[in-house]
């Protein structure tokens, strides 16, 4: 038996350990015949010479990463420690570094260090076919990234002066809601439904210089019935949630764009809110605009899930046939 006490040489503890020491438990599921605690500012490792050896390698490997991103998850720990394969994390804690030839750079530098960056080859699809295409249609369950990415390539865009302002929308319809029953003015009724695309703008622009890109109108986060008899140009565009869209509403939408621009469309074919006499215009318009020069479609699956690991097993657990048991 061997024992090495390693030495957590990192300002912030809480956050190399997790919140409730999430990290910390990936480490130790993944050397289950290793005793791992962690204390203070330090591991205690306790087992077989060579597993302590390759668990002291690997927790050194993930103090780098953290050194160079200023953050860990437990997915990056995952990836880092070889439980998973990686989009952006090779299994020497190394993040791939800006301006890479195969497009895992960073997207945006956000507050406090945070790089926004593709990190599931899906979410690499999207950042490509932007690039190639002005309509990218992104369609994937909850938690794969797809509106976090798109808002990544505006801010970007806005970032390189490639476009002038950016337009965020999305359908206002919710389950068991309406938008006439709630209190308060408009703006009060609509922003709970557009808080996913705050959220976004607030982990990738200073929260002083997004509140003037609000105000005067360099950012505009707006219900999609907002968009009608409009001209969209000079612009990033993104519809979010566009499984709740008509396809009356997904057609005004797309007749919009103007030049210069781009669109990004975002959808989850398994939420959809709307009426069941009322189908998805989503659905119809992957259908009819695939074969489009200029317009791209990505799928994006349970494999790119970046949330909570539970996330990824809901998704598959709710994709199974429910098998009803029988009574006797």
């Amino acid at each position: 038996m061997k024992e090495v006490n390693l030495s957590i040489e990192l300002e912030n503890i809480v956050d190399f350990f997790g919140v409730n020491d999430a990290n910390l438990e990936v480490i130790r599921r993944s050397f289950p015949t290793l005793k791992v605690v962690g204390r203070g500012h330090e591991i205690k490792i306790i087992g077989e010479p060579e597993l302590v050896a390759d668990a002291e390698s690997k927790i050194l490997k993930l103090m780098a990463y953290y050194r160079e991103n200023g953050m860990l998850t437990p997915t990056e720990v995952d990836f880092i420690l070889g439980n998973k394969k990686s989009s952006n994390v090779d299994t020497n804690g190394k993040s791939t570094p800006p301006g890479a030839a195969d497009g895992r750079d960073v997207l945006v530098f956000g507050p406090s260090g945070l790089l926004v960056r593709a990190r599931t080859p899906n979410q690499r699809k999207m950042v490509e076919s932007s690039e190639k295409n002005d309509i990218v249609f992104a369609i994937g369950p909850a938690g794969t990234g797809k509106t976090y990415t798109a808002v990544a390539l505006a801010v970007r865009a806005l970032k390189n002066r490639e476009i002038r302002r950016i337009i965020l929308t999305r359908p206002a319809v919710e389950a068991g809601e309406h938008l006439g029953f709630l209190p308060g003015d408009l703006k009060e009724k609509i922003d709970p439904y557009l808080r996913p695309l705050y959220d976004a703008l607030f982990d990738m622009i200073p929260s002083e210089k997004l509140k003037t890109f609000l105000e005067n109108g360099v950012i505009e986060v707006a219900p999609l019935a907002f968009m009608r008899g409009r001209t969209l140009d000079h612009a990033y565009v993104i519809l979010d949630e566009a499984q709740n869209a008509t396809e009356s509403q997904l057609k005004m939408f797309l007749t919009r764009m103007g030049p210069n621009a781009k669109m990004v469309v975002t959808g989850d074919m398994s939420q959809v809110d709307l009426p069941r006499n009322q189908p998805s215009g989503l659905i119809q318009a992957t259908r009819i605009l695939k074969n489009i020069d200029g317009i791209g479609l990505v799928f994006l699956d349970a494999s790119d899930v970046v949330r909570h690991r539970l996330v990824k097993d809901i998704i598959h657990a709710y994709d199974k046939p429910i098998i009803k048991e029988e009574t006797k």
